[in-house]
């Protein structure tokens, strides 16, 4: 079964956040102030509880609860600073977007809402506060996107190179299956901070090579992004791993331990649990067009909505046609010309709500109005095709490649800005679980 935090398309990680429900007046306390915001003792039960029911699923041994309790305090934090920046971009989650999301949990798991709604009750799980967890985790992904995305060049050589060296390799790539464990830093460290992230990181690697259980020391000590995950990144080539990454992975078999090695944010440790040759193969792209309406302080999303609402009406009926109405109410100038259409695209260069809904969305079916942080859309897919290898594709996958690599390395970096500048104070003490 698919770990339970693995749900939102591209990234990473299921963190949960604080939210306004609670399952009891005692459970919902303060337990940390985070700028303007807080974290809840029913969500740290929440996240501990969806942990152990993931751990039990996946046969893992997790740590104490008093230090994973530590862990999950400090993705919450980190999970409220970006909920945060989602709310200063003016990025929402709509009702219907949170009710596919829910769906697609479900689905992964081959079980109706019913049924994950039934499993959480038996594990004591309240569904209210997961379903705020599952909008907030949308809000913080998406923001997340949207400010490293402005971090990030790809140069024209670079993808010229990449797509070079593809070719070369007779359109093959090996890819690896990572773990790993961070020690991190605090911004503006001193050389004692150094110092003792040094100790920390060898102190594990000599448990590591004692035979320790990589998975529980991640969930335990790790400070990355996947610590929630036993540390696991999933399948990638070199290509598309953080640069630190690749300079240290070389012909290694896999059950390998790499390090302790020293970045900008802290020491790292990694394991090849496996590695695979992994054949190219024919891509899917999607012919789509749009019409898109922005809110002002004068037009609110609801009239946004009923406007979008209203000219999806007049399409189906006959009385107008995709084309006219893109021509003159949508506001995206370039595909408005276009009668709405962004031509063939592969679905990845999409942000997410937008890419979600194209990707699953039947032929010749205009959806729903729905919300992206650019505005609400409605979206009609009119075409898939599979399309090879062709030089053009070569070059926009080497693009995605350099881009996914670089949005590695530079998310980590953005997180450490927002908790350097963020007013974080621990107000309670947090109950444990039995």
């Amino acid at each position: 079964m698919k770990k339970w935090k693995s749900y939102v398309v591209g990234a990473v990680v299921w963190s949960l956040a604080s939210s306004c429900f609670a399952a009891t007046q005692e459970l919902d306390k303060v337990i940390t102030i985070v700028n303007n915001g807080t974290v809840l003792q029913s969500d740290v039960t929440t996240m501990l509880k969806t942990i152990e029911l993931n751990a039990a699923q996946q046969g893992q041994s997790l740590p104490p609860v008093s230090v994973l309790t530590k862990q999950v305090l400090n993705q919450l934090i980190m999970q409220q600073l970006q909920v945060e920046q989602a709310k200063r971009l003016g990025i929402q989650v709509s009702e219907q977007q949170l009710t596919e999301a829910v769906a697609r949990i479900a689905t992964q798991h081959q079980m109706s809402v019913p049924q994950l709604q039934q499993l959480f009750s038996e594990n004591g799980i309240n569904f209210g506060i997961f379903q705020n967890q599952v909008r907030r985790d949308i809000e913080a992904s998406e923001a997340r996107t949207v400010d490293v995305r402005r971090r990030i060049t790809v140069l024209p050589q670079e993808v010229d190179a990449l797509a070079a060296k593809i070719k070369s390799h007779s359109q093959q790539d090996t890819q690896y299956n990572i773990s790993h464990i961070q020690i991190a830093v605090p911004q503006n460290a001193t050389d004692a901070d150094w110092a003792k992230a040094k100790k920390e990181a060898d102190s594990i690697m000599t448990q590591l090579k004692s035979g320790a259980n990589f998975t529980k020391l991640a969930y335990a000590k790790s400070q990355g992004p996947k610590a929630l995950q036993g540390g696991e990144w999933g399948w990638m080539s070199k290509n598309e791993m953080p640069t630190m990454f690749a300079n240290n992975i070389t012909n290694q078999a896999a059950g390998t331990l790499i390090g302790p090695f020293r970045s900008a944010i802290g020491y790292h440790i990694l394991k090849i649990n496996a590695e695979k040759g992994a054949n190219m193969v024919s891509e899917t792209e999607l012919k789509v067009r749009h019409i898109l309406i922005k809110p002002t302080i004068i037009l609110s999303n609801a009239a946004v909505k009923a406007k979008l609402e209203k000219i999806r009406a007049a399409i189906l009926s006959g009385k107008a046609t995709f084309a006219q109405e893109a021509k003159i109410y949508s506001q995206d100038p370039v595909s408005a010309a276009n009668g709405g259409s962004l031509g063939w695209q592969d679905p990845n260069i999409f942000v997410p709500a937008f890419r979600n809904k194209v990707e699953n969305l039947p032929l010749n079916t205009i959806s729903q109005p729905f919300q992206s942080q650019y505005g609400w859309h409605i979206v009609e897919v009119m075409g898939r095709r599979n399309v090879d290898r062709t030089e053009a594709a070569l070059k926009q996958r080497a693009y995605q490649m350099i881009f996914t690599r670089k949005f590695n390395e530079e998310a980590p970096i953005w997180l450490q800005e927002l908790r350097g500048s963020a007013y974080i104070d621990q107000v309670g003490t947090m109950n444990g679980l039995n």
